[in-house]
Protein backbone atom coordinates (compact mmCIF):
# COMPACT_ATOMS: atom_id res chain seq x y z
CA UNK A 1 0.00 0.00 0.00
CA UNK A 2 1.12 3.58 -0.44
CA UNK A 3 0.41 6.55 1.49
CA UNK A 4 -1.51 10.00 -0.32
CA UNK A 5 -1.79 12.74 1.50
CA UNK A 6 -4.61 11.56 4.82
CA UNK A 7 -6.26 8.74 3.26
CA UNK A 8 -4.46 5.40 2.59
CA UNK A 9 -4.26 4.28 -1.36
CA UNK A 10 -5.35 0.89 -0.58
CA UNK A 11 -3.91 -0.35 -4.94
CA UNK A 12 -1.59 -3.48 -4.45
CA UNK A 13 1.58 -2.31 -5.13
CA UNK A 14 4.56 -4.69 -6.08
CA UNK A 15 8.53 -4.25 -5.26
CA UNK A 16 10.14 -3.74 -8.98
CA UNK A 17 13.74 -3.94 -7.21
CA UNK A 18 13.71 -7.57 -7.30
CA UNK A 19 11.29 -8.04 -10.55
CA UNK A 20 12.51 -9.87 -13.68
CA UNK A 21 11.31 -7.62 -15.99
CA UNK A 22 12.46 -3.98 -14.30
CA UNK A 23 15.02 -3.91 -17.11
CA UNK A 24 13.19 -4.79 -19.62
CA UNK A 25 9.36 -3.99 -19.49
CA UNK A 26 9.22 -1.69 -17.12
CA UNK A 27 11.91 0.66 -18.98
CA UNK A 28 10.05 -0.21 -22.34
CA UNK A 29 6.48 1.37 -20.65
CA UNK A 30 4.67 -2.30 -20.80
CA UNK A 31 4.18 -2.49 -17.00
CA UNK A 32 3.81 -0.36 -14.74
CA UNK A 33 3.51 -0.33 -10.61
CA UNK A 34 0.31 -0.28 -9.26
CA UNK A 35 -1.93 -0.52 -12.85
CA UNK A 36 -0.07 -3.14 -14.99
CA UNK A 37 1.80 -5.66 -13.01
CA UNK A 38 1.97 -9.44 -12.56
CA UNK A 39 3.67 -9.48 -9.66
CA UNK A 40 0.48 -7.53 -7.95
CA UNK A 41 -2.20 -10.19 -6.23
CA UNK A 42 -4.56 -8.03 -8.14
CA UNK A 43 -6.57 -9.21 -10.94
CA UNK A 44 -7.12 -5.95 -12.46
CA UNK A 45 -2.66 -5.14 -13.14
CA UNK A 46 -2.56 -8.88 -13.89
CA UNK A 47 -4.74 -8.89 -16.95
CA UNK A 48 -3.55 -5.40 -17.85
CA UNK A 49 0.18 -6.80 -17.93
CA UNK A 50 -0.91 -9.87 -20.00
CA UNK A 51 -3.10 -7.92 -21.87
CA UNK A 52 -0.43 -5.33 -23.06
CA UNK A 53 2.39 -8.62 -22.75
CA UNK A 54 0.33 -11.83 -23.89
CA UNK A 55 3.49 -13.89 -24.69
CA UNK A 56 4.41 -13.67 -20.93
CA UNK A 57 1.10 -15.75 -20.08
CA UNK A 58 3.42 -19.18 -20.72
CA UNK A 59 5.36 -17.92 -17.80
CA UNK A 60 2.71 -17.87 -15.39
CA UNK A 61 0.72 -20.91 -16.14
CA UNK A 62 1.93 -22.81 -13.17
CA UNK A 63 2.15 -19.67 -11.34
CA UNK A 64 1.31 -20.63 -6.80
CA UNK A 65 -1.01 -17.80 -6.93
CA UNK A 66 -4.43 -19.03 -8.43
CA UNK A 67 -5.73 -16.19 -10.07
CA UNK A 68 -2.54 -15.39 -12.07
CA UNK A 69 -3.07 -18.55 -13.42
CA UNK A 70 -6.69 -18.39 -14.28
CA UNK A 71 -6.31 -14.52 -16.04
CA UNK A 72 -2.82 -15.97 -17.54
CA UNK A 73 -5.06 -19.31 -19.44
CA UNK A 74 -6.77 -16.32 -21.32
CA UNK A 75 -3.74 -14.90 -23.21
CA UNK A 76 -2.24 -18.71 -23.63
CA UNK A 77 -2.11 -19.98 -27.10
CA UNK A 78 -4.44 -23.01 -27.22
CA UNK A 79 -1.90 -25.50 -27.78
CA UNK A 80 -0.83 -24.95 -24.61
CA UNK A 81 -4.12 -24.88 -22.30
CA UNK A 82 -4.00 -29.31 -21.95
CA UNK A 83 -1.88 -28.98 -18.77
CA UNK A 84 -4.30 -26.77 -17.12
CA UNK A 85 -7.69 -29.08 -17.50
CA UNK A 86 -6.57 -30.56 -14.02
CA UNK A 87 -5.66 -27.30 -12.44
CA UNK A 88 -7.00 -27.56 -8.72
CA UNK A 89 -8.58 -24.57 -8.84
CA UNK A 90 -12.07 -24.40 -10.74
CA UNK A 91 -11.45 -20.62 -11.89
CA UNK A 92 -8.65 -22.05 -14.15
CA UNK A 93 -10.95 -24.59 -15.15
CA UNK A 94 -13.75 -22.04 -16.11
CA UNK A 95 -11.18 -20.42 -18.16
CA UNK A 96 -10.82 -23.51 -20.17
CA UNK A 97 -14.17 -24.50 -20.37
CA UNK A 98 -14.70 -21.66 -22.77
CA UNK A 99 -11.35 -21.58 -24.60
CA UNK A 100 -9.83 -25.08 -25.26
CA UNK A 101 -11.40 -27.10 -28.94
CA UNK A 102 -14.42 -28.53 -28.85
CA UNK A 103 -12.79 -32.03 -29.18
CA UNK A 104 -10.92 -31.01 -25.52
CA UNK A 105 -14.45 -30.66 -23.54
CA UNK A 106 -15.39 -34.64 -22.89
CA UNK A 107 -12.73 -34.32 -20.55
CA UNK A 108 -14.50 -31.17 -18.23
CA UNK A 109 -17.80 -33.15 -19.02
CA UNK A 110 -17.11 -34.88 -15.20
CA UNK A 111 -15.43 -31.72 -13.57
CA UNK A 112 -16.58 -30.90 -9.66
CA UNK A 113 -17.08 -27.96 -10.51
CA UNK A 114 -20.98 -26.68 -11.93
CA UNK A 115 -20.01 -23.17 -13.79
CA UNK A 116 -17.21 -25.76 -15.51
CA UNK A 117 -20.07 -28.20 -16.75
CA UNK A 118 -22.86 -26.06 -17.58
CA UNK A 119 -20.31 -24.08 -20.18
CA UNK A 120 -19.53 -27.69 -21.26
CA UNK A 121 -23.10 -27.90 -21.80
CA UNK A 122 -23.26 -25.04 -23.98
CA UNK A 123 -20.42 -25.90 -25.91
CA UNK A 124 -20.66 -29.67 -26.37
CA UNK A 125 -21.62 -30.75 -29.86
CA UNK A 126 -25.01 -31.69 -30.14
CA UNK A 127 -24.14 -35.32 -30.68
CA UNK A 128 -22.30 -35.72 -27.27
CA UNK A 129 -24.96 -33.63 -25.30
CA UNK A 130 -26.87 -36.68 -24.01
CA UNK A 131 -23.55 -38.08 -22.00
CA UNK A 132 -24.59 -34.72 -19.74
CA UNK A 133 -28.88 -35.52 -19.64
CA UNK A 134 -28.19 -37.69 -16.38
CA UNK A 135 -25.78 -34.34 -14.28
CA UNK A 136 -26.23 -34.21 -10.72
CA UNK A 137 -27.23 -30.50 -11.12
CA UNK A 138 -30.40 -29.28 -12.47
CA UNK A 139 -28.76 -26.33 -14.16
CA UNK A 140 -26.54 -27.85 -16.32
CA UNK A 141 -29.56 -30.52 -17.40
CA UNK A 142 -31.52 -27.28 -18.26
CA UNK A 143 -28.73 -26.11 -20.53
CA UNK A 144 -28.93 -29.99 -21.79
CA UNK A 145 -32.26 -29.51 -22.44
CA UNK A 146 -32.30 -26.58 -24.02
CA UNK A 147 -29.86 -27.52 -26.86
CA UNK A 148 -30.68 -31.27 -27.44
CA UNK A 149 -32.30 -31.98 -30.81
CA UNK A 150 -36.00 -31.77 -30.41
CA UNK A 151 -36.27 -35.71 -31.11
CA UNK A 152 -34.06 -36.22 -28.21
CA UNK A 153 -35.60 -34.23 -25.55
CA UNK A 154 -37.97 -37.49 -24.73
CA UNK A 155 -35.30 -39.14 -21.31
CA UNK A 156 -35.60 -35.18 -19.54
CA UNK A 157 -39.25 -34.88 -20.25
CA UNK A 158 -39.98 -37.00 -16.67
CA UNK A 159 -36.80 -34.87 -15.26
CA UNK A 160 -37.52 -34.41 -11.19
CA UNK A 161 -35.97 -30.85 -11.62
CA UNK A 162 -39.45 -28.74 -12.44
CA UNK A 163 -37.27 -26.69 -14.04
CA UNK A 164 -35.66 -28.84 -16.54
CA UNK A 165 -39.04 -30.23 -17.63
CA UNK A 166 -40.49 -27.01 -17.93
CA UNK A 167 -37.39 -26.36 -20.95
CA UNK A 168 -38.72 -29.78 -22.42
CA UNK A 169 -42.20 -28.60 -22.53
CA UNK A 170 -41.28 -25.66 -24.50
CA UNK A 171 -39.41 -27.38 -27.33
CA UNK A 172 -40.54 -31.05 -27.59
CA UNK A 173 -42.44 -31.64 -30.43
CA UNK A 174 -45.95 -31.25 -30.53
CA UNK A 175 -47.15 -34.46 -31.12
CA UNK A 176 -45.33 -35.85 -28.72
CA UNK A 177 -46.54 -33.55 -25.77
CA UNK A 178 -48.67 -36.30 -24.59
CA UNK A 179 -45.89 -37.68 -22.67
CA UNK A 180 -46.11 -34.64 -20.11
CA UNK A 181 -50.27 -33.74 -19.97
CA UNK A 182 -50.18 -35.37 -16.95
CA UNK A 183 -46.79 -33.22 -15.63
CA UNK A 184 -47.43 -32.38 -11.69
CA UNK A 185 -46.15 -28.83 -12.02
CA UNK A 186 -49.64 -26.71 -13.41
CA UNK A 187 -47.76 -24.45 -15.12
CA UNK A 188 -46.00 -27.16 -17.22
CA UNK A 189 -49.37 -28.86 -17.96
CA UNK A 190 -50.20 -25.12 -19.24
CA UNK A 191 -47.32 -24.84 -21.77
CA UNK A 192 -48.64 -28.20 -22.87
CA UNK A 193 -52.18 -27.19 -23.33
CA UNK A 194 -50.77 -24.12 -25.13
CA UNK A 195 -48.72 -25.93 -27.71
CA UNK A 196 -50.07 -29.98 -28.01
CA UNK A 197 -51.69 -30.33 -31.25
CA UNK A 198 -55.67 -29.13 -31.12
CA UNK A 199 -56.43 -32.58 -32.23
CA UNK A 200 -55.16 -34.00 -28.64
CA UNK A 201 -56.56 -31.64 -26.40
CA UNK A 202 -59.51 -33.79 -25.28
CA UNK A 203 -56.68 -35.24 -22.70
CA UNK A 204 -56.63 -32.15 -20.32
CA UNK A 205 -60.00 -30.81 -20.95
CA UNK A 206 -60.50 -32.37 -17.77
CA UNK A 207 -57.80 -31.30 -16.01
CA UNK A 208 -57.42 -30.77 -11.94
CA UNK A 209 -56.42 -27.35 -11.98
CA UNK A 210 -58.83 -24.85 -14.22
CA UNK A 211 -55.73 -22.43 -15.67
CA UNK A 212 -54.81 -25.62 -17.73
CA UNK A 213 -58.51 -26.32 -18.81
CA UNK A 214 -58.66 -22.63 -19.40
CA UNK A 215 -55.80 -22.82 -21.93
CA UNK A 216 -57.55 -25.99 -23.57
CA UNK A 217 -60.75 -23.48 -24.07
CA UNK A 218 -58.48 -21.28 -25.86
CA UNK A 219 -57.59 -23.36 -28.70
CA UNK A 220 -60.49 -26.74 -29.04
CA UNK A 221 -62.21 -27.59 -31.67
CA UNK A 222 -65.90 -27.09 -31.69
CA UNK A 223 -66.73 -30.97 -30.59
CA UNK A 224 -64.98 -30.62 -27.48
CA UNK A 225 -65.75 -26.65 -26.36
CA UNK A 226 -69.05 -28.20 -26.19
CA UNK A 227 -68.26 -30.24 -23.40
CA UNK A 228 -66.58 -27.26 -21.60
CA UNK A 229 -69.57 -25.35 -21.97
CA UNK A 230 -70.50 -26.46 -18.26
CA UNK A 231 -67.32 -26.24 -16.36
CA UNK A 232 -67.10 -26.27 -12.93
CA UNK A 233 -65.11 -22.75 -13.34
CA UNK A 234 -66.63 -19.91 -14.76
CA UNK A 235 -63.96 -18.55 -16.24
CA UNK A 236 -63.17 -21.78 -18.47
CA UNK A 237 -67.06 -21.39 -19.11
CA UNK A 238 -66.73 -17.93 -20.41
CA UNK A 239 -63.65 -18.87 -22.61
CA UNK A 240 -64.89 -22.21 -23.93
CA UNK A 241 -68.35 -19.95 -24.65
CA UNK A 242 -66.52 -17.43 -26.35
CA UNK A 243 -64.57 -19.16 -28.48
CA UNK A 244 -67.54 -21.49 -29.37
CA UNK A 245 -69.65 -18.18 -30.64
CA UNK A 246 -66.81 -17.42 -32.58
CA UNK A 247 -66.39 -20.56 -34.75
CA UNK A 248 -70.31 -20.69 -35.15
CA UNK A 249 -69.94 -17.27 -36.51
CA UNK A 250 -67.70 -18.09 -39.08
CA UNK A 251 -68.55 -18.58 -42.80
CA UNK A 252 -69.49 -22.49 -44.04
Amino acid sequence: MRQTGPETDLTPLADCSSCKYRDTLLVAGTCKPGDCCVAAESGRQIDRFFRANPACAADYSQDRFWERRAIAARYLPVQDLRPLLTDPDEAVRRVLAYRVPLEWLPELRNDTDREVRITVADRLPEQQLELMAEDQDYLVRVYVARRLPEGRLFRLAADPDNEVRRTVAGRLPCVSLGLMAYDPEVDIRRIVAQRMDVDDLAMMSKDDDWMVRYEVALRAKPELLQQMLDDSEEDVRLAARQRWEALSALPG
